[in-house]
């Protein structure tokens, strides 16, 4: 299968909990996408900011983003771009847990490391990118 480089690029900087960059990259992609697909993307912004906003305390975010989504990723079935989605949303929800499971939780929570979701592509992709050629220059003008 044929991966956007794009998306691999976000995969990349998400595993390595890069999630704003991983959001960044993805959001370039959707931005250019169109159909189910930007759906999809979107999904995957959100998943990356509510895993930043939780890194940062910001626990009403992380939820909402969560929620969102999880929502925007429901249309996509259990595999799509060769992400197994069900398993996914699993991994993102048991890192969740401790904020999902009470109304006020602790604002000192943060993500445990070991329930870090990871993404994993079937099939693989042949080839990676280097996800820091998808990064803006930031001494350059938009």
């Amino acid at each position: 299968m044929d991966y956007d480089p794009r998306y691999l690029a976000g995969i990349l900087f998400f595993n390595e909990h890069d999630y704003f960059e991983a959001h960044e990259v993805w959001e370039d992609l959707w931005m250019a996408s169109s159909g189910s697909v930007r759906q999809f993307y979107k999904a995957l912004i959100h998943a990356a900011v509510a895993l930043h906003h939780f890194s940062n305390g910001n626990l009403r975010g992380a939820l909402k983003l969560f929620r969102s989504g999880r929502d925007y990723m429901k249309a996509h079935g259990d595999h799509y771009l060769g992400l197994d989605v069900a398993d996914f949303w699993q991994r993102m929800e048991r890192c969740f847990a401790p904020i999902l499971a009470v109304a006020e939780p602790d604002r000192n929570l943060r993500p445990e490391e070991d329930l870090l979701p990871i993404i994993t592509l079937h099939p693989s992709p042949t080839n990676w990118p280097n996800p820091e050629d998808f990064l803006e220059d930031e001494d350059q003008p938009a």
